[in-house]
């Protein structure tokens, strides 16, 4: 039988399931790869060795990481640990504040950002709001909402559903409220309650009918009234799930009591939720009522104010948003991943979230000819790449996605949708990633190593983990500064060529020449696997054997090719350009083809006819393969 040439391109399906080993008859299958570990794929189709972290602080577990841009040229870095919250400034920590927040807490964090304030909710705290000034002096305060006249305009709801009746002893200062029947326990004490056209924060519990009320507004009358209400955020009643901004108003969604209520501030006066008489400027609120209660797990502005529940997605229209034009339509019936609060992200125009089982990624996309929002699932072709999901961010220089798992595993999507590109791939570290945050164009990751928790920057041209570069006027052996990393072996560039690996000890390292900048962190291994090979998917019966007879790699400014074509792993020499003169002196890039020859029958059909894997600390991008095979019937 002749030769059978075989064509890879690109690399645009990314890392598929085992599923669809037998679709050769899919395009997802020749642009497909069985494995893509550590390294990025681009939207054009070639894969690069992922950029490696550059250490930055330690920090504590469990923690949460925030993006805070003020605007592209103020951008800091929030990362919220137990009761804890510290500020970043490229790189370095310029503020510590308390933090209500405990670490049970922490996974469900919600958050969203105006100007210099990001405001953040929790169930079970009351919502804060993170200032800054011009000054750079960080605040974290309780929300104050609009007040007048001795009202506060925050939320209110009658929870009983004017079945239990109250009786004040008197219409101002601190009075008695008695209630028809049992009623009151201690977490009561803070809120609010609304009687008679007057209101008052409960100050004291004195049994599970009666209560004291500081009054803020007189009351009209001390008459029993079952026309009261209660403010709809307190420790009785927990606090929002999700928060926006959308319409300049300020929008809360959920809490423990009432999981599927939303709520819209009056119009420009975010804390003024006085719905009023229903004018067009004024507060809205409303459930959202279907066949189940679905809890709200988060709220986001697009062209529409957006709506994920556990268990379905929905559309608040109308333009503007007006008490008399609201609409609320059910879009997809999905649902929404609850176990951490997981932002969705905004995507080159379509809306990603995480379904509810915690194994798909969804797209929410508004399609005109349908006239409502569809929720593709990009996981598909890669049913096993994420499983779990603790954090996701969005760099978008790049497009690509980054969702970190419980098993400390981050997964990377390349979305390009114009081109129908939806790429996955594997990152993994000396170590578990824990939180991800992406501001701008730099991403930020929290990791576990051990007992040493970090928080790290992804930096092109550093190709270790956890590392640091270090200068020296002079040049030297003994390098310091490295007690982060103590007693591990560390992987080093000198001056710009990897010179081996080296065990920290007593915060240095010895190498073996002088050197007058070093870059010395944790190795960390790329893999990149091609699909089993398939033959033409119209033969009856499966060849017994494959030879590879040769190949060639097509890359892109890489520094080094480790290849395994049946054999084992070897290092393949990078063509030089002799020109006269050798250019081993200087270390350099190499880009163009390597040839390789290959010797050997492959019966085992699921074992790829080539991989590349390397932990050498260089610049490596493969951008296509051509492979010539023989098969034996």
């Amino acid at each position: 039988m002749n030769n059978i040439v075989s064509v890879k391109t690109n690399f645009t399906s990314g890392q598929v399931s085992p599923s669809l080993y037998a679709r050769g008859d899919l395009g997802v299958y020749a642009n497909g790869a069985r494995k893509l570990e550590n390294v990025i794929i681009f939207p054009t189709g070639g894969v690069s060795r992922r950029a490696g972290l550059r250490f930055l602080a330690e920090i504590s577990e469990p923690c949460r990481l925030v993006a805070f841009e003020f605007n592209t040229e103020q951008t800091y870095l929030l990362c919220f640990e137990p009761s804890l919250l510290k500020v970043f400034k490229e790189g370095q920590k310029i503020a510590e504040l308390e933090a209500p927040w405990t670490a049970a807490q922490l996974a469900n964090i919600n958050w969203t950002q105006s100007a210099d304030t990001l405001l953040v909710v929790h169930p079970e705290v009351a919502p804060r709001q993170i200032s800054r000034n011009q000054d750079e002096n960080w605040t974290v305060s309780e929300w104050e909402y609009y007040e007048k006249d001795g009202s506060v305009y925050c939320p209110y709801y009658n929870f009983y559903q004017k079945k239990v009746s109250l009786t004040p002893s008197g219409s101002s200062g601190t009075v008695k409220l008695s209630a028809s029947e049992d009623l009151f326990d201690e977490f009561f004490v803070g809120s609010r309650i609304r009687i008679n056209d007057g209101e008052g924060v409960i100050v004291s519990v004195n049994s599970p009918r009666e209560v004291s009320l500081s009054v803020s507004k007189a009351l009209n009358g001390t008459g029993a009234s079952s026309e009261w209400e209660e403010s709809a955020f307190s420790r009785r009643r927990g606090y929002p799930y999700a928060v926006t901004f959308h319409q300049d108003r300020l929008v809360v969604g959920g809490a423990y009591s009432l999981p599927n209520h939303l709520w819209l501030s009056k119009s420009s006066d975010l804390f003024n939720f006085d719905i009023g008489t229903g004018l067009d400027d004024e507060a809205i609120d409303f459930a959202i009522l279907s066949d189940q209660v679905n809890a709200i797990t988060n709220v986001v502005s697009t062209r529409h104010l957006l709506v994920f529940t556990t268990g379905a997605e929905w559309m608040v229209s109308g333009d503007p948003l007006t008490p008399s034009s609201i609409q609320l339509t059910r879009q997809t019936s999905v649902g929404s991943y609850n176990k951490f609060s997981l932002p969705p992200q905004n995507v080159d125009g379509a809306t990603l979230f995480i379904s509810q089982s915690g194994r798909q990624l969804r797209e929410f996309l508004y399609a005109d000819v349908e006239q409502a929002y569809q929720a593709r699932d990009l996981t598909l072709l890669s049913s096993d790449i994420i499983n779990n999901p603790c954090d996701i961010g969005y760099h978008q220089d790049e497009s690509v996605l980054y969702i970190v798992g419980e098993d400390g595993a981050a997964s990377c999507l390349t979305s390009y949708r114009s081109e129908e590109v939806n790429a996955w791939s594997r990152l993994k570290t000396d170590g578990s990633f824990l939180n991800v945050a992406v501001i701008g164009s730099e991403v930020y990751f929290a990791v576990r190593r051990g007992d040493l928790v970090s928080l790290e920057v992804m930096e092109a041209g550093l190709y270790a983990d956890c590392s640091l570069k270090l200068r020296s006027e002079t040049a030297q052996v003994v390098w310091s500064g490295l007690d982060y990393l103590e007693g591990r072996e560390v992987t080093v560039v000198a001056d710009g060529s990897p010179v081996g690996e080296f065990v920290v000890t007593s915060g240095q390292i010895t190498l073996y020449e002088p050197a007058s900048e070093i870059v010395a962190g944790l190795p960390y291994r790329h893999l990149i696997e091609p699909l089993p090979y398939m033959v033409d998917t119209a033969a009856p019966y499966p060849p017994k054997a494959v030879r590879m007879i040769g190949g060639i790699f097509r890359l892109l400014e890489s520094r080094a090719l480790n290849l395994d074509i049946g054999s084992g792993y070897g290092e393949v020499p990078l063509p030089r350009d002799f020109g006269g003169r050798l250019l081993d002196a200087e270390p350099s890039n190499y880009t163009g083809d390597v040839s390789v020859k290959a010797v050997g029958w492959n019966r085992d059909l699921q074992k790829p006819l080539w991989s590349i894997m390397s932990s050498k600390p260089c610049p490596f991008t493969l951008l296509g393969v051509v492979v010539e095979v023989k098969i034996k019937q």
